[in-house]
């Protein structure tokens, strides 16, 4: 009998889906090396592998075989995604291109040699990155730049503008994967895209809330308020629009901080300097990578506390996401905080789920932990925190929670594989 590899969904499925990946017609506990491999869009290579070994009746299931080591050990379903690792180092997986899927090439060899076993099976399945029936639709109005992800049928939906981190530019693919799940998912860039500023030097919040009020009026969106989500500076932003604007019903915050970072935040009359920074508190570890943690001055006291954003301000619904091994900044510490000042201020206490072992980029489902890459402000090669296994189960989790918590805020549908 010729082995086979069987996937569910076959073909293709969404990025943020489980899939479930068996193997049949092998010999009666045979050894076999499991490998998985894509190429991104500007070609570095991910791969992952894992030793199994067959059951009494020659088939392998990943949903019920753990895995004998390789990139992972143990009941890993998934884990021949959430442990990919880059060829080319300190690179980081990112989908650029959402009309395109990542295609993932699965490889069963006899033996437990990950380079070195006869090539027993092979499949190909395509992860995508839009669930069939979403519309994409580019965003030049007025100043906004963005990225409109509406889902199928006529709405109206409930309504999130979507914010990343210090990168820059423009990336679709968390609104895009979240447009699937019955949300109007509007990707926001605020610099170093198209006409944009391409420095972050400064901030400006009307430019925010020009992008609010543009979703806020969209036909195809229902009031009276929208959602935000944003990690790291974009998280930040986030905070920053619930404190100071009008129209912001529910936030997710991941891992952001209390205070003011990376540029001076203006406001009509108010300015929020950033945090003052000391390069000097830099560690570096004994692989060369730079351990930022300590580089910001605590907001509490002294001059920085001018970089607080006023939370008190805020009667939006937050929902803080934090990893505890977070290497970018304190999130924990600041979520604490955030939750303090609104309590004093007699506003409602937001939910904070921390998790262990989790570092600064809590992706959706299934994207590879990355331990460190070139860091956009700094520009050297940073440390994120946490653990591979202990990272990619947080990333499902918070999925869920970040949804769940939106639907229950904004309304809407909520899809039934949810």
């Amino acid at each position: 009998m010729v082995p086979t590899v069987s996937l569910e969904p076959a073909g293709r499925s969404c990025w943020d889906e489980p899939l479930s990946i068996a193997v049949r017609g092998l010999a009666p506990e045979q050894p076999v090396t499991l490998r998985a491999a894509l190429r991104d869009e500007r070609g570095a290579l991910f791969r992952a592998h894992a030793r199994y070994r067959a059951d009494a009746h020659g088939q392998l299931d990943l949903a019920r075989a753990p895995a004998l080591g390789g990139s992972f050990a143990g009941l890993e379903p998934m884990g021949l995604l959430w442990a990919m690792e880059p060829e080319r180092p300190l690179w980081r997986l990112l989908k650029r291109d959402v009309r395109t899927p990542f295609v993932v090439e699965l490889e069963v060899l006899d033996g437990h040699e990950p380079d070195g076993g006869r090539l027993l099976a092979r499949a190909v399945h395509e992860r995508h990155f839009m669930a069939p029936g979403v519309r994409r639709v580019p965003v030049r109005e007025g100043r906004v730049r963005a990225t409109l992800f509406l889902p199928p049928g006529n709405g109206p939906f409930p309504g999130i503008i979507d914010i990343f981190g210090i990168g820059g530019g423009l990336l679709e693919y968390r609104a895009s994967l979240l447009a699937g799940k019955g949300f109007a998912v509007m990707a926001l860039a605020y610099y170093n895209y198209d006409d944009l500023p391409k420095g972050m030097d400064t901030f400006h919040l009307e430019y925010f809330e020009e992008a609010m009020n543009y979703l806020l009026s969209h036909p195809q969106v229902k009031g009276p308020g929208i959602g935000l989500l944003g990690i790291s500076k974009g998280a930040q932003l986030c905070l920053s629009m619930a404190s100071f604007l009008k129209g912001i019903t529910a936030a997710v915050i991941i891992n952001g901080s209390v205070a003011n970072v990376a540029g001076t935040l203006y406001y009509k009359d108010e300015t929020l300097p950033p945090l003052s920074i000391h390069v000097d508190r830099i560690r570096v570890t004994k692989d060369g990578l730079k351990d930022v943690l300590d580089v910001l001055n605590c907001p509490l006291e002294g001059p920085d506390q001018q970089s607080i954003i006023p939370v008190e301000r805020s009667d939006t619904t937050l929902l803080l996401l934090v990893g505890q091994d977070d290497r970018n900044w304190k999130s924990e510490f600041y979520a604490n905080e955030i939750s303090k000042r609104l309590q004093a201020h007699g506003k409602e206490k937001p939910q904070i789920i921390c998790y262990p072992q989790t570092g600064h980029n809590i992706e959706p489902p299934y994207f590879p932990w990355c331990k460190a890459s070139l860091h956009a402000y700094f520009n050297m090669p940073v440390l994120y925190g946490g653990e591979p296994r202990a990272h990619a189960m947080a990333q499902v989790d918070a999925w869920q929670q970040l949804q769940t918590f939106f639907h229950k805020h904004l309304g809407g549908e909520i899809p039934a594989k949810l």
